[in-house]
């Protein structure tokens, strides 16, 4: 058996999976108006704090200070399908999404060092998540049960409806300074922390034959909830090759996080009932380094064109305190692939107006996985699938602006699309990592697979002051 298969029998929840790359790996890319339009697509072009989400050295090409706030309003659908039936969830969030500010400081010397700017930013995104998965009473699990009279009996549970809740927030606040060298060269740097605050939530629901009862449960170690701080910090160069392209590139280390979690254990007691105790335990966790190259090419100044190509360098990683955590590590050194992202975008003005779009696309974070698991007739196999727990994403922005001179008013939509593989139910009785009601425990090694189709229409409005 290997590492990856011993995974999924023996350590946590998969949402301890989806969570290290989808929260703690995937900083919070929520800028202001323009660079949502454009898909964040901004390395080589930069001029307002929204820079310090891809490359720092945008800093340093602001010639007028700035500070804007933008509302965010997020619409998240998840489309789960199982078995020829499936369920879908509407969850929609508001708030401000984004704030931020540039300071430029004109250098009144003779050097060729024109401008030192500093820039704030701060980027809020709902991490609420909700996938429920519809039942397929051809999944049965067998289990050894006691009836009221004190007889060993065998109970058959059909699987009737699993779900993933996940409430609570994510934010990202950068503090960085750009230089302007003779309008051609631009560096930047910035430091990054992060803070995320979720709770977390795995049940499912059987029914049992011997009393015809549906029961809820538990996952093992759910739910949790964390509450957990980080550190990075960015560097980034942009340069004018000629007056109509640029270039540039930055690199952003790895996120060092502070996980506190507060979980709940399940265990069956010497007189047969089952009990659950709360734990608090901390963990320390790596994210991947990143790089991004970009390009830009600005034949005038009503028109702009912006490529970004970002590349994971490492691997997410757990500092080994136990068990679960060499597990955790050696699934992602299996079976992570490294980020591949690219981001296209452009702006095309027309006096006062400002018209924009974009396209992003990133790959999924896994390789091809084989797992034991259920077919829609009941029957079990080892099937292999791609996007498992996580897929590929795409992105298309778009958007409109209006300059008055000293404020702006920005608005714009996106549209998120993601299709993946579901899995859940496996855990392993002799580990104690199955599901849990309040009378008895559930386990399979065996996972079930839903298709789910996750579809995000996010809103932005920003108002803007220069000065």
């Amino acid at each position: 058996m290997g590492v990856t298969a011993a995974f999924y029998l023996q350590a946590q929840d998969i949402s301890v999976i989806r969570n290290s790359v989808d929260v703690y790996s995937n900083t919070p890319m929520t800028g202001n108006s323009k660079f949502n339009a454009v898909a964040g697509s901004n390395g080589a072009l930069g001029g307002d704090a929204s820079a310090l989400l891809t490359n720092p050295a945008g800093l340093g090409v602001a010639i007028a200070g700035d500070v804007s706030a933008t509302l965010s309003i997020e619409n998240n659908k998840n489309t789960s399908s199982l078995a020829g039936n499936s369920i879908s969830y509407n969850i929609s969030k508001a708030n401000i999404g984004n704030v931020g500010g540039v300071a430029v400081f004109q250098l009144m010397t003779e050097t060729p060092w024109k401008f030192i700017n500093l820039g704030a930013n701060i980027s809020t995104t709902s991490l609420e998540n909700y996938v429920e998965s519809p039942g397929n009473t051809n999944v049965i699990i067998a289990k050894n049960l006691v009836d009221g009279s004190g007889n060993n009996v065998v109970g058959n549970l059909s699987y009737l409806g699993q779900a993933y809740n996940r409430y609570g927030t994510q934010t990202k606040f950068n503090l960085g300074v750009g230089a302007n060298y003779n309008n051609s060269l631009y560096l930047g740097a910035s430091i990054n922390m992060h803070y995320v605050d979720l709770e977390q939530y795995d049940s499912a629901s059987f029914g049992l034959d011997l009393d015809n009862t549906a029961y809820t449960f538990d996952k093992q170690y759910t739910p949790f909830s964390e509450k957990s701080n980080g550190f990075s910090a960015s560097l980034g160069v942009i340069g004018k090759v000629t007056n109509q392209l640029r270039l540039g590139a930055s690199i952003e280390t790895p996120t060092w996080w502070s996980l506190d979690r507060i979980y709940t254990d399940y265990y069956t007691g010497t007189d047969g009932f089952i009990y659950a105790d709360n734990f608090v335990e901390d963990r320390r966790f790596r994210s991947p380094m990143k790089a991004t190259l970009s390009g830009a090419f600005v034949p005038s100044k009503n028109f702009a064109l912006n490529v970004d190509y970002t590349l994971g360098l490492t691997k997410p990683r757990y500092r080994v305190q136990g068990e679960a955590e060499t597990e955790l590590n050696s699934f992602f050194n299996d079976s992570y692939r490294n980020l591949s992202e690219i981001k296209v975008g452009a702006e095309y003005r027309i006096k006062a107006f400002r018209l924009r779009g974009g396209y992003a696309y990133s790959s999924s974070p896994f390789d091809n996985m084989t797992v034991s698991a259920f077919t829609n007739t009941g029957s079990v196999a080892q099937t292999n699938f791609s996007n498992l727990i996580l897929g590929d994403r795409n992105t298309i922005g778009a958007g409109l602006g209006y300059d008055f001179g000293k404020f702006y008013v920005d608005a714009s939509y996106q549209n998120i699309t993601s299709n993946y593989k579901n899995p859940f139910l496996a855990g392993y009785e002799d580990f104690g990592t199955g599901y849990y009601s309040a009378d008895f425990d559930v386990a399979s090694p065996n996972s079930v697979v839903s298709d789910v189709k996750n579809v995000r229409n996010n809103f932005f409005l920003t108002v803007g002051w220069k000065f």
